[in-house]
Parts: structure tokens; C-alpha cells; sequence
């Protein structure tokens, strides 16, 4: 099975929207039951509700095989920090002088608009491994040479 790494928050709120899931589902089985057209075609409001119960309890299918294989993100140990692995944020400079920063997280938690990347995206899997200094060759979609100016673990 697929291993799910997620920070300490990311777990927290796959776990709130777990339970949220679960409650409306409840609710639209208990109380929202659209009524059947005396008819032989479909009531398009029940072939809805059938359709957003679907959709719930695949998301909570989903969610539940998470728990079954999620692995926390942890700090690594102060002799392993000099290491890019997940919950790094690490600082790049390109050839210009452009400096970028990615924090790796899980595939759950990627979000580049906010600086976190995947450990499976091409950046992130080419940073694994690396430290300060070493320079990484990301071709995603054009060839970039990034030099790693820093690597910092914290708040997970």
C-alpha cells in the first residue's frame, strides 16, 4: 500500500474533515431523503442525492485508507538536519541570483502556491538527499540549476 506522509496539522485536519463527512452523510441518509416520483423514470433529485452520497462515501473511503498508512513527518535528528527530506524548507539560488523557497511535504499537504512541495514532485525528489551547497539540476518543464543556500526543519 501507498504510505501518506502528513505533518502533525495535516493529520488534524484529515481528521476534522473526516468527521465532518461522516456526519453530513448521516444526515442526508436520516433526514434528507427525497421523496420518489409515482412514476417510471428517474427523479432527478434522488439520481442528485444518490450522486452526493456517492461522492461523500468515496471521500471517506479515501480518507479512511489515509489513516490506514498515513506516516507523520518528523524532525529529523540534529546529525541529520544538514539533509534535505520531508519537512525541509529549503532555500534554492539560481544562476541569476533568484531565491526561492519549498518547504517538502507529502502529496496530501503540496501546495505551491504556498511554498510546500510534494516529495514526489520533480523538485522535491531531486532535492532528497542534497545538502547546503550542492547544486541540483531540476528540468521541470526547463532545465534550472539551483545552488542550496540553506536548510532549515521546524514547527511540525
Amino acid at each position: 500500500m501507498e504510505k501518506f506522509y502528513v505533518t502533525k496539522e495535516g493529520l488534524e485536519k484529515l481528521r476534522k474533515e473526516y468527521k465532518t463527512l461522516i456526519e453530513i452523510r448521516d444526515l442526508k441518509a436520516k433526514d434528507n431523503l427525497p421523496e420518489f416520483l409515482h412514476s417510471d423514470e428517474l427523479n432527478p433529485e434522488y439520481a442528485a442525492f444518490q450522486e452526493d452520497l456517492t461522492f461523500l462515501n468515496q471521500r471517506i473511503i479515501d480518507l479512511e485508507a489515509i489513516f490506514k498508512n498515513y506516516e507523520l513527518i518528523k524532525i529529523p535528528s540534529k546529525e541529520k538536519q544538514n539533509v534535505v527530506d520531508l519537512g525541509a524548507t529549503v532555500t534554492l539560488e539560481d544562476k541569476s541570483g533568484q531565491i526561492n523557497e519549498f518547504t517538502i511535504v507529502g502529496i496530501l499537504e503540496s501546495n505551491p502556491s504556498l511554498g510546500k512541495i510534494s516529495n514526489e514532485s520533480p523538485v522535491g525528489k531531486v532535492l532528497l538527499g542534497h545538502k547546503v551547497n550542492d547544486e541540483v539540476v531540476i528540468t521541470s518543464p526547463i532545465r534550472v540549476v539551483y545552488k542550496i543556500k540553506k536548510i532549515k526543519y521546524h514547527f511540525l
